[in-house]
């Protein structure tokens, strides 16, 4: 899995073009058949792919922390949430709350999550390839083909 992982931004690029027609071509679906394929395949590759033997995401995808987020996350750490901000955070170029630096810092050696019942919404919800709507995000789901394997095999097996 290693040298999968290794390989991964090389392979998903040399294949960007196919995966964008792929999706342009789900783009014409009906939307509930388009979220019903993506589930299916969502569904397949994490039978297929366990999270803890990559953690890509964790260590490269910086995730916007919404309000929500920074309180939770300030609660399960025993911290103000201004001293979290000030210790985890700085605001990005759009104005949204991300981590200082990457690997994210609550991941661990293991690849599990220090903060997991706690974790932002949007580590929550990666890679989104389950979710409705999948239409509106399929450009995302491309470029998430470089980071995450479980996304690299549903545009492999999208046909």
């Amino acid at each position: 899995m290693k040298e999968f992982l290794n390989l991964l931004p090389q392979k998903a690029q040399s294949k960007r073009r196919d995966f964008n027609l792929l999706a342009a071509k789900v783009k014409k679906l009906k939307p509930t058949r388009a979220d019903e394929i993506f589930q299916q395949l969502h569904e397949e590759a994490f039978e297929k792919i366990n999270c803890l033997d990559c953690a890509n995401c964790c260590r490269g995808l910086g995730p916007r922390l919404l309000k929500k987020d920074i309180e939770r996350l300030s609660a399960h750490l025993k911290m103000k949430t201004s001293v979290f901000k000030d210790t985890y955070l700085r605001v990005d170029e759009d104005g949204d709350y991300v981590f200082q630096s990457m690997p994210c810092p609550f991941l661990m050696d293991d690849n599990y999550c220090m903060v997991y019942s706690s974790r932002p919404k949007a580590c929550r919800e990666y890679p989104h390839t389950d979710q409705k709507n999948i239409r509106s995000i399929l450009s995302t789901c491309v470029k998430n083909t470089e980071t995450c394997p479980a996304v690299f095999y549903i545009f492999e097996n999208l046909e």
